[in-house]
Formats: structure tokens, C-alpha cells, sequence
């Protein structure tokens, strides 16, 4: 994932657990932080003075420690970041974004068997609403996580038309 998207991610998850946004200098401290920049040079070329930088940064990695339910430090943000985008997004063996892409998306980790007596007769129109309202769910998570409409046709091996339709379906 590229760094606006991860933003985006650690926004989300700071939202949903706050109700608060990631102010401007918050984003760039992080996008900092994962280009492996001192605070020193953060503060520079955004005009912010160093002990201002060091101050909101450890605020902010006291927040994403409580966010993110670990401990957050400057030197584990991008692992701690990796982990949280994996376990928010379930999947399969080949777990790697690599230029952008998520190559499987399991929704369906402990698929489970209808004993006999819970079977129903199959009903060819339920199946199909019942995997349109799966289809739909999950491509709105993966927005949510900043994914755009292509990549998320790639991932989900879809035609990126039935993505842009889900807006309308809702």
C-alpha cells in the first residue's frame, strides 16, 4: 500500500476508535516516520519547531498504542500498521501488497456445514441476494480501508463495472 492509503487506514482506525480525525501535522509525522525521517527534519520542512514535533509525536503514539491495542513506538509503527491492515482484512496465503494488489480475499475463514435436518432446499434466487449482499459488504470494507475501485476489482477478480455499480445498488 502506498502511503496515502495507509493514512487513510490509520485515520479510519483512529476514528472508529475515537471519533476524532488525524489532524495535518499527525499525517505527517506518520508519513514521516514510515520515510524513516528524524522528527528534526519533519519539523523542518513543514515549519514546525522540533520540540513541538517530538511532543505531538509522542502523543500520537500513545494514542495509536491505545487505537491499535499495543504498544506503538517510532521504530515498530510501520510493523505495528502491517499487522492491524492484515487483521482487518482476512486473507489468504498470498498476504502481500505488493504493487497494490491483494492477491485473495477470504470472507469466509470457518465455512460451516448445515447438518441434515438444518438444510433447506436450495433457492437459486436467495443464493444470488445472499451473494450480492457479500459482494456489496465487501467491497465497502475494502474502500474503507482505501482501496480504490480497481484495485479492489483485482483483488476481488471482479470487472471493475460491478464495482462502481455497488454506489448505485445501495
Amino acid at each position: 500500500m502506498d502511503s496515502p492509503q495507509i493514512l487513510q487506514f490509520v485515520d479510519e482506525a483512529v476514528y472508529t476508535n475515537t471519533g476524532k480525525r488525524l489532524n495535518n501535522l499527525q499525517r505527517r509525522i506518520i508519513a514521516g516516520i514510515l520515510n524513516r525521517q528524524r522528527y528534526a527534519d519533519v519539523a523542518e520542512t513543514y515549519g514546525y519547531s522540533s520540540q513541538h514535533v517530538k511532543k505531538a509525536s509522542h502523543e500520537l503514539l500513545q494514542m495509536l498504542s491505545e487505537v491499535f491495542g499495543e504498544q506503538v513506538k517510532k521504530s515498530n509503527l510501520e510493523s505495528v500498521i502491517e499487522r492491524q491492515i492484515n487483521q482487518n482484512i482476512n486473507l489468504g496465503k498470498n498476504n502481500n501488497f505488493q504493487n497494490n494488489r491483494i492477491s485473495y480475499v477470504n470472507n469466509c475463514p470457518n465455512p460451516s456445514t448445515p447438518t441434515p435436518d438444518q438444510s433447506q432446499p436450495e433457492n437459486p434466487e436467495l443464493q444470488q441476494k445472499s451473494k450480492n449482499q457479500t459482494k456489496i459488504e465487501t467491497i465497502d470494507k475494502l474502500r474503507q480501508f482505501g482501496l480504490s475501485d480497481e484495485q479492489i476489482a483485482e483483488a476481488l477478480d471482479i470487472p471493475l463495472e460491478q464495482v462502481k455499480q455497488v454506489d448505485f445498488e445501495e
